[in-house]
C-alpha cells in the first residue's frame, strides 16, 4: 500500500478506514490489506481498494462505508474509489486472518480446558471413521483415561450402535436463572478408564429415522454439543467428523480453536486423494494434524499370506503429502466390523486390530498429544494460543 508525501492527514484517512468492516471476513478493510493507497488531493480524498473477488457483491456497501468515513474528516469534499482485486497471495493472507480472528474470539464450550480436543476426519465415506474413532476411545479410556466421544456426523451417527448405547440422552434442569440445563452425555465404563459419549443417535426415535436437516441446523447442532452438554472432567474428546469439508468442520474450527485432527484414510490412492482435502481445510483453518491413520490396510489370511484388498502404501503417500506422522495402519480383519455391529469394539478383545489400535493410543498418549497435565506447558496458555502446525514431522 502506497501513501502520499502528506503522512498526516494520508494516516487519517488510514484511521477511520479501519472502520470499515468487510462484513463476511469481520475484519477492517485495511488490516486485511484490502486498502491499497490512500492519499490526498488538494481536498479529494482518492483511495484503491481491492476486493476479494471483482463481482464482490459487498462492493456498494463497502463503497458507502467508506465515503461516509472519510468525508467525516475536515477539509475532505470528495472521495474517488477505485477498485482493484486481491492477487491469490492476498487473498489468502486475508482470509487466513479472518480465520484466525474468528478462532480468537469463539464463545467458551462446555469442553473442559483440561481436555486434549482430537477430531478424527476424512475426505470421504466408507474409510471407517467412525470405526477409527470409537477403538481409539476405547484403547485410551482402557489406559485409565476419561474419553469423550462426540458424534458429529450429524445425519450418518453411528457411533451408539458401535459402543452398544441405545439409551436416550437425559439433561438436569437449570440450577439457577443464569443456568440454561445442562444435557448429561451417556457413560460407559472401559477398563480402569470411562467414555462419555453424545450423538443426535441418542436423541431420535429409531436407529432408522432420517434427519433431514440443511447445513445452517447441522452447524447449530454441533454447537449446542459443544456449549449445553455437561462433559465433567476429561482427558480426551473425540470427535466422529462428518466425511468432507462442509459447515459442520467449518464450525468446529471456529468453536474450538483447541481442536487437533487426525486424518483416516485407506490404502487406495482415491482416498488418500481426498483425504488431502480435509488435511488442505486443517492448514487453512490453523487446525493442527497429529498424524494420519491408514484403516483396512491388508487381509493376512491364517497362513500368514497378507493381501493388501484395497492397495498399499496409501497412509504413508498422504503421510508424506501433508507433512504428518503416519501413526499406524489397521489391518482389514472381519472382528473389526463384527465388533461394530455388536456394540463391542475390537480394540476390547486381542488381535492384529486390537493391537494397531492400542499402539496407536499409546503414541497419542506418550508422544503425539499427552493428557495436558503432563504436557510442557499449561491447558490455559495452550487454549489461547493455537498454532498452525507447520513444521516438519517425522514419522
Amino acid at each position: 500500500m502506497s501513501v502520499s508525501k502528506d503522512a498526516v492527514d494520508d494516516n487519517e484517512i488510514l484511521g477511520v478506514l479501519r472502520g470499515v468492516m468487510d462484513p463476511e471476513l469481520n475484519d477492517n478493510i485495511v488490516d486485511l490489506g484490502m486498502v491499497r493507497s490512500a492519499s490526498l488531493k488538494g481536498q479529494t480524498a482518492q483511495i484503491t481498494i481491492a476486493l476479494t473477488t471483482a463481482g464482490c457483491p459487498l462492493r456498494a456497501t463497502i463503497k458507502r462505508d467508506c465515503e461516509s468515513r472519510v468525508k467525516s474528516l475536515p477539509g475532505i469534499n470528495e472521495v474517488q474509489l477505485y477498485w482493484d482485486e486481491l492477487t491469490p497471495e492476498e487473498r489468502t493472507r486475508a482470509m487466513d486472518r479472518a480465520r484466525r480472528n474468528a478462532r480468537d474470539t469463539a464463545a467458551p464450550t462446555q469442553i473442559p480446558s483440561s481436555a486434549r480436543v482430537i477430531s478424527i476426519a476424512s475426505g470421504k465415506g466408507g474409510v471407517g471413521k467412525s470405526s477409527v474413532t470409537v477403538n481409539i476411545a476405547t484403547a485410551l479410556a482402557s489406559r485409565g483415561l476419561t474419553v469423550g466421544i462426540l458424534d458429529a456426523d450429524i445425519w450418518g451417527f453411528s457411533v451408539p450402535r458401535m459402543l452398544g448405547v441405545n439409551s436416550r440422552l437425559n439433561a438436569r434442569p437449570a440450577q439457577s436463572e443464569e443456568d440454561r440445563g445442562k444435557i448429561i452425555p451417556e457413560e460407559r465404563p472401559q477398563g480402569s478408564g470411562l467414555l462419555k459419549i453424545v450423538s443426535t443417535g441418542l436423541m431420535v426415535e429409531t436407529e432408522e429415522t432420517a434427519l433431514m436437516w440443511r447445513g445452517l441446523m447441522l452447524a447449530k447442532a454441533v454447537e449446542q454439543f459443544l456449549h449445553d452438554v455437561d462433559w465433567g472432567d476429561l482427558d480426551y474428546l473425540l470427535i466422529d467428523m462428518p466425511p468432507g469439508t462442509g459447515d459442520v468442520q467449518m464450525a468446529l474450527a471456529r468453536l474450538l480453536p483447541q481442536a487437533e485432527m487426525l486424518v483416516v484414510t485407506t490404502p487406495a490412492v482415491s482416498a488418500q486423494k481426498v483425504a488431502i482435502r480435509v488435511a488442505d481445510m486443517a492448514r487453512r483453518s490453523h487446525m493442527p494434524i497429529l498424524g494420519v491413520v491408514e484403516n483396512m490396510s491388508a487381509f493376512t489370511t491364517p497362513d500368514g499370506t497378507s493381501w493388501p484388498l484395497f492397495g498399499e502404501g496409501g497412509g504413508k503417500r498422504l503421510a508424506e503429502e501433508i507433512d504428518a506422522p503416519l501413526l499406524g495402519s489397521i489391518p482389514l480383519e472381519p472382528a473389526v466390523s463384527a465388533g461394530g455391529d455388536t456394540g463391542q469394539p475390537v480394540a476390547m478383545s486381542d488381535g492384529p486390530a486390537s493391537r494397531a489400535f492400542h499402539q496407536i493410543a499409546t503414541r497419542i498418549v506418550e508422544e503425539i498429544a499427552p493428557p495436558l497435565d503432563m504436557a510442557a506447558c499449561s491447558a490455559s496458555v495452550l487454549n489461547e494460543v493455537p498454532v498452525s502446525l507447520t513444521g516438519n514431522r517425522t514419522s
